[in-house]
Formats: C-alpha cells, structure tokens, sequence
C-alpha cells in the first residue's frame, strides 16, 4: 500500500537530514506504530506518506503507483488517506458535524450526502450527540473524536495519525487508541500512528523505530 524507497529528507540547505537513506513498504490492511525520540525522522516519514511533503531524494510509492505532482497526492488525500494530527486543528466558528464535512468539499460530494455521512461518522465515534457543539464546547477527547471522524469522511483506505494521544490524559488517550483501533479493524484500513505511547505501540501488529532519521528496528523483520 505505502512504500518507500531510498528516501532522504534535508533541511536547512542540505545541513540538516530528517530522513536518510529510509526504505519500508506497509502492506495494505496493516497497523503499524512508528516510534522513536523527538526528532528522530517520525513526523517527516509520516509527511512522506501522504505527500503533506516531498523527499529531497528517492522515491515514494502509493499503491503501486508513484505520485508525481502536488496536484497527484492532493487527489489522493481527497479520497484515499485521512489524516489525525496531534492537535485537532477543528474550525471554531463551525459545528462538530460540519467539521466533519469539510473534506467532503473537495471530493465534490452533495450537501444532503455530507450531512448523512457527518452524522454518521459522528455516530461512531459517540459523538451523535455532540453534532451542533462548536469545539469550544467539547472537552479535549470529543475534539479529537470529531478529528478522526473528519479524517474517515471520505472513506480513506489509508489513515495517518500524529501523536493523536499526545495531548491528552491517559484514560481519554486509551479511549481515543481503542476507537482508532476500532475503526481501523472494522474497515480494514491500513493503519499508520506516529507515537511516543508505549501502549499504542504495544497494541500495534509492526513496530518500525526511528533513530536520527534511519529505520533502526522493525518488528516484521528483514533489512531496516
């Protein structure tokens, strides 16, 4: 599903290497955690996968297929890959639900289709409910629910997550992995979490460690 090859990323003129060197594939329906200190490369790996940025060197691999152009990884985090950062990033002028519907735009989907989907994520998340709420009225766990029921509004086969506990407290952090979990065993859908949670790593079926921007451990085996 994800695979990258040789790749390098460099910052501050080529001063500053995020990546060097890094090659992995993730086959489809896969959980994988990736882990390592601050710094280490695991943002920037995540970035890689979803085109959120570009490798300085090699080549990164989508379903087979290599995406060429801005144009090309923006169609696909329009339909195939969702996104759960650390901090929510909810718009707070607008409703949960609508919140939910904002990727939608871009896929181009019907307002009566958006409203149906919105609630029904929301449903599965628990946050039926919470629907008309602005962000401002949920607590730091509901904001991330609505985060990762916008991130599943286009039925992505890919989902991406970012420290999506790292801001909470550790029983709303084991609530919000059990739902990520959840969900992901329920569609199928190939699981990559950026982590400094021992327990989400633990629960993951691949442990990828990055150290100073190289693979240094994976847990399926075979060459980093």
């Amino acid at each position: 599903m994800l695979s990258l090859r040789d790749v390098s990323r460099w910052y501050a003129k080529g001063q500053v290497a995020a990546l060097a060197g890094v090659s992995l594939d993730v086959a489809p329906g896969e959980c994988v955690a990736v882990v390592g200190p601050s710094g280490s490369g695991k943002s920037t790996l995540l970035h890689l996968l979803c085109g959120l940025d570009r490798p300085t060197s090699g080549r990164v691999f989508f379903d087979g297929l290599e995406p060429r152009s801005v144009g090309d990884w923006a169609r696909l985090r329009a339909t195939r890959v969702g996104f759960v950062f650390q901090a929510p990033n909810l718009l707070a002028t607008l409703t949960a639900a609508e919140n939910v519907e904002v990727p939608m735009f871009a896929a181009g989907i019907r307002r009566r289709e958006r409203e149906r989907r919105a609630r029904e994520l929301l449903g599965r998340v628990g946050l039926a409910h919470r629907a008309r709420h602005r962000p401002s009225e949920l607590s730091g766990g509901e904001q991330q629910r609505v985060a990762i029921a916008r991130a599943l509004a286009n039925a992505p086969s890919v989902l991406l997550a970012d420290e999506p506990t790292g801001n909470l407290d550790s029983v709303t952090a084991a609530a919000v992995l059990d739902l990520l979990l959840g969900l992901r065993a329920q569609d199928g859908m190939t699981l990559v979490v950026v982590t400094h949670d021992a327990g989400i790593a633990q629960r993951a079926e691949r442990v990828i460690q990055i150290l100073d921007g190289r693979v240094v451990r994976d847990s399926r085996g075979g060459p980093p």
